[in-house]
């Protein structure tokens, strides 16, 4: 389906949703962009609830279907109806926006790590480990936004080849020598997010460490060779 077509579906079916359950929606909207799961293959995120950070204590939410997550799966099932999936993912997305509204400091956590994932890319000093406050897409990953973040702990420093899977597909990645806090994104994956893939090197936590300075955090660059 063409993405104007997409995004004239989905005007249609929020129109059919009940106005009582569009209180809080700041908008419903379609993106072509394509959000692939960070671990499992054939899996897309389809839709997302963002939270809008108002200042306030009313709940703010945006709605987005991502067409390029669709039209994956499309070509992937042959039994792929577009209608009922993007009916089901919008009343999935705004049941998340319900949810928010009843527990809104969930929301405030993920608008601080958002905050933090800005000040990371800007170059500013960050809290290092602000993602977990993200969305927690499998065990140890984590999404800010549109960058995946691949939690990994060390006893002392970072190996220098680390192995990483990616959407299915295994890689590795040459480390560079750094003290962690290290924040490597990564090059070269399959099928890769709109944002960045950042695998973090984080110490294992030792007693003594309450009595020292935190360190440094160090980003760099690396490239993820597929392994055949």
């Amino acid at each position: 389906m063409r993405l104007d077509h997409f995004r004239s579906m989905v005007e249609r079916l929020a129109g059919e949703v009940p106005p009582q359950y569009l209180e809080g929606i700041a908008a419903v909207e379609v993106s072509p962009k394509t959000l692939p799961h960070p671990v499992h293959p054939h899996v897309f995120t389809l839709g997302e609830c963002i939270p809008i950070d108002t200042g306030t204590d009313q709940v703010l939410s945006r709605v987005v279907l991502y067409h390029g997550s669709f039209s994956e799966l499309s070509r992937e099932r042959a039994d792929f109806d577009w209608q009922t999936e993007t009916w089901d993912t919008l009343l999935h997305e705004l049941r998340h926006h319900v949810e928010w509204q009843a527990e809104s400091d969930a929301l405030g956590d993920y608008d601080w790590a958002a905050e933090q994932n800005f000040a990371r890319g800007s170059g500013r000093p960050f809290d290092p480990v602000f993602y977990r406050s993200g969305e927690r897409a499998a065990e140890g990953v984590f999404r800010v936004d549109d960058d995946v973040f691949i939690e990994r702990t060390v006893s002392r420093s970072p190996p220098r080849q680390a192995a990483v899977t990616w959407h299915g597909r295994h890689y590795t990645v040459t480390v560079p020598e750094a003290p962690p806090p290290l924040f490597l994104s990564l090059e070269g994956l399959a099928h890769p997010p709109s944002g960045e893939v950042v695998m973090v090197f984080h110490r294992r936590p030792r007693l003594w460490d309450l009595l020292r300075r935190p360190a440094a955090v160090t980003q760099e660059r690396a490239r993820a060779e597929p392994v055949e």
